[in-house]
C-alpha cells in the first residue's frame, strides 16, 4: 500500500494505520505490517492521536516487523522484484510455468554473489 502524503508526521500514519485497519482489511483477525525505521512508524503515534482505546483497538490488530536499520532485506527484496519486471514480469503472462521459462537464471540477479 502506498500513500502520498505532504509531510510525514505521527498523525499522518496513525490515520494510514487506521485506514488499513478499517477500510482495506476489516475482516482481518491480524494485519502483519512491514516497516523502516522511520521515527514516526510507532505505536506510540496512534495514542497521540486518538484517545487511548481507540488506539488500542486499532494497535491489537496490528503485528509490526521493522526491517533492520542497515543492509535491508525489503531492499533486496525490491531490487530482485525490479530485475524479475525486466526480465519477464512486464508483460501479461498467463500462468506459472511461463514465468519459471522466461526467467533467465544467471542473466542477472541482484543478490548473487559476485567476485571483487
Amino acid at each position: 500500500m502506498v500513500t502520498v502524503t505532504a509531510q510525514r508526521t505521527y498523525q499522518d500514519w496513525a490515520y494510514l494505520m487506521r485506514d488499513l485497519v478499517d477500510q482495506r482489511f476489516p475482516q482481518a483477525e491480524s494485519i502483519r505490517v512491514v516497516l523502516d525505521n522511520l521515527n514516526t512508524h510507532v505505536g506510540g503515534a496512534l495514542y497521540d492521536t486518538f484517545e487511548p482505546a481507540e488506539a488500542k483497538r486499532i494497535l491489537d490488530k496490528l503485528d509490526f516487523h521493522y526491517t533492520p536499520k542497515h543492509g535491508s532485506w525489503l531492499n533486496m527484496a525490491e531490487i530482485e522484484l525490479r530485475v524479475l519486471n525486466g526480465q519477464c514480469l512486464n508483460r501479461r503472462i498467463g500462468d506459472a510455468a511461463v514465468v519459471k521459462r522466461s526467467r533467465r537464471p544467471g542473466k542477472r540477479s541482484a543478490t548473487r554473489i559476485r567476485p571483487p
